[in-house]
């Protein structure tokens, strides 16, 4: 793709790009620190993180692709006798 506007760039639109993206950036570590207490205070609190990140992904499922994925950890499970 050919860019029509090299060399002539709008100073001010770059910056401001640029700069919201950095400030997405620092927002993102942000909450990924909120994130990492959260999870520590769950395990302070005797809950294991391990399964909360299970569960949160469990949540965004499909009612129907979490009703598949049940089904087969439990053929799973069965044909392995756990």
């Amino acid at each position: 793709m050919k860019n029509e506007n090299h060399g002539n760039f709008d100073n001010q639109q770059l910056l401001s790009i640029i700069e919201r993206i950095e400030k997405l950036n620092e927002d993102s570590a942000a909450i990924a620190a909120d994130i990492k207490e959260i999870y520590s205070e769950a395990k302070s609190a005797g809950y294991d993180p391990k399964y909360i990140r299970q569960m949160i992904r469990l949540r965004k499922m499909d009612p129907d692709e979490l009703d598949e994925t049940d089904e087969l950890t439990q053929m799973y499970r069965t044909a392995l006798g756990l």
